[in-house]
């Protein structure tokens, strides 16, 4: 028989809050709070509606700009290292 654990809701909108807002992934909240992940992306996909805020969208064209500069730095570094080997 499986034990059903009722979640507070305070608790529940920290949980999300932290994975959305602070980039917590789903298995560090779910160890974190003793949650089984796959309850936590049922809240995930359940909060899933409509567009993206204009402030999340912000947020998503920042990271995405981030980890591209990112990438260019990394195959510029491995490109000079393969020409000097």
């Amino acid at each position: 028989m499986k034990k059903h654990h009722v979640i507070r809701p305070e608790i529940k909108k920290e949980i999300l809050d932290k994975i959305k807002d602070k980039g917590l992934t789903v298995a560090q909240a779910a160890e974190q709070y003793g949650v089984n992940d796959r309850t936590i992306y049922g809240w995930l996909s359940k909060g899933a509606k409509g567009q993206p805020t204009w402030g999340e969208l912000n947020r998503l064209k920042r990271e995405n700009q981030q980890l591209l500069n990112l990438v260019g730095e990394l195959t510029v570094k491995l490109s000079t290292a393969q020409k000097k080997s």
